[in-house]
């Protein structure tokens, strides 16, 4: 589905107000199974991330992090659109990614708080995020510098035959960087098997993507130059997310090259655990906040008759998951001196020169 940019009905900087109407998409074409397995991934991201906020507030995890609170229904979409041996690439606000793929919680929670039975042992943290087993390709900390990794792995399924196809996801401020226009115009000439995703949340950072963009939509106004169609979907809505996201992967595995799609969303928080986030007009907040992705599907599965005692029972499922893997996480125990010489591509000698 390709909507016309007009009608999103967002407004203009300074307060970039979402879309009015919640219900419509109602009568979608997505297949109940897959609308309540859309709205437990979501449930799954945000009952995690907030466990992983009350931890940070404890202390409990290592270094900060960049929640994805009031973005789940991107990651939800792609995670359930996608086929399991599918690559994802993040970036550090990469949690929901990960979870998107079926990671469970337990290590990746555990991750997050340096111990010996997190993801990678506890040496990535919650920025770095991995799981080759999954189809995580990583989680990166470098603007932009993912994508051209991105289109390595879309051109190894390409040669191979494999059929698999890779997502990339940046934000909104990635689409001022070089890398950005070097990727979408190496995949558009290779026709590479890959779907790429801006989450525009509308901010880079601190500062509004509006302030410093010469075009209102800064990765769709930007396809055509690459030859690509301008997708931008609802990214709070998740079955706006996951019919776009079906397409254009079926397109990529069908050889039909790239897809851009541009998600508007909004992060309920700041950019990291050390920004208030005081930069953003409050009627700005308040629209979005009432159009959480979680508040507008859960109203979605009530009208389409999914009754409350079922979605309940999602919630407290859910919930008993998150306990569970706190409880592993915290009683991990933290890594041996000894694995800081593990998995290192060198040890911080000269011998590599021979």
């Amino acid at each position: 589905m390709r909507l016309p940019l007009a009608e999103h009905g967002y407004g203009a900087h300074p307060a970039v107000l979402p879309p009015d109407d919640p219900t419509r998409h109602d009568n979608d074409a997505v297949p109940m199974p897959v609308r309540l397995a859309l709205y437990r991934k979501m449930q799954e991201m945000r009952l995690f991330e907030k466990r992983a906020y009350d931890l940070f507030m404890r202390q409990l995890v290592k270094g900060t992090t960049h929640l994805s609170l009031g973005m789940e229904a991107i990651a939800a979409g792609f995670g359930v659109a996608m086929r399991s041996d599918d690559l994802t690439f993040a970036t550090y606000r990469g949690h929901a990614h990960t979870l998107a793929r079926g990671v469970p919680m337990t290590p990746v929670l555990a991750e997050l708080l340096g111990r010996a039975n997190g993801l990678m042992g506890g040496k990535g943290g919650s920025m770095h995020l991995t799981s080759v087993k999954h189809g995580v390709l990583g989680s990166y900390a470098i603007i932009g510098a993912h994508l051209t990794i991105a289109n390595g792995a879309a051109w190894s399924a390409q040669y191979r035959g494999s059929g698999q196809v890779t997502t990339c996801f940046f934000g909104d401020g990635t689409t001022n960087i070089g890398a950005f226009h070097e990727a979408l115009n190496y995949a558009a000439v290779f026709q590479l098997p890959i779907v790429f995703v801006c989450e525009n949340n509308l901010y880079m950072e601190y500062t509004a993507t509006a302030d410093i963009t010469a075009v209102p939509r800064p990765a769709a106004d930007r396809a055509s130059a690459y030859g690509l169609d301008p997708i931008v979907v609802d990214g709070n809505d998740a079955d706006d997310v996951y019919q776009n996201a079906t397409a254009a992967i079926q397109r990529a595995r069908a050889g039909g090259g790239p897809s851009l799609i541009e998600a508007v969303t909004y992060r309920h928080g700041g950019h990291s655990r050390a920004d208030p986030g005081k930069y953003r007009p409050a009627d700005e907040i308040e629209a979005w906040m009432k159009y959480d992705p979680i508040t507008v599907y859960r109203g979605r599965l009530l009208r389409l008759g999914v009754d409350q005692a079922s979605i309940d029972r999602i919630d407290q499922d859910v919930t008993a998951e998150v306990e569970k893997a706190t409880e592993e996480a915290v009683a991990g125990e933290l890594p041996s001196p000894a694995a800081a010489m593990t998995d290192l591509w060198a040890d911080g000698g000269s011998s590599w020169r021979n």
